[in-house]
């Protein structure tokens, strides 16, 4: 599989960097994220390196098929979210679709990321 010697996700699928694997598919892999937000929070990336969602659009069509069936099988309800570029809060440039499960009461503001944090606590 085509892979970036410089992106620690296809370093996770070569195997070469540490990470709980959830599931496998020919086709992605399922890991928990460093940080989960939440209980059972999990990335779902492709086994070949595409930078992001809009990349190839095929890639990404049998990427969120894989975390769509994951969260069928393991989640009644969760969310289902990927960013495209820095702007967006994409931090990790290969696709990866994270499987967030949810509570209802749970807390979770999304997006989590220390930007969103930040500009709700400079708010009056």
């Amino acid at each position: 599989m085509f892979a970036r010697a410089d992106c620690v996700f296809c370093a996770i699928e070569a195997g070469d960097a540490p990470a709980k694997i959830v599931a496998r598919w020919l086709d992605a892999i399922a890991f928990t994220p460093l940080n989960p937000v939440t209980p059972g929070h999990t990335l779902v990336i492709p086994r070949v390196h595409v930078p992001d969602a809009v990349t190839d659009p095929a890639v990404t069509a049998a990427t969120m098929h894989r975390a769509a069936g994951f969260a069928h099988e393991a989640f009644d309800h969760c969310n289902l979210i990927t960013s495209v570029g820095e702007p967006a809060t994409q931090t990790v440039f290969h696709l990866h679709i994270h499987v967030v499960p949810r509570t209802a009461g749970d807390g979770l503001l999304l997006p989590w990321t220390p930007q969103h944090a930040a500009r709700y606590l400079t708010q009056d």
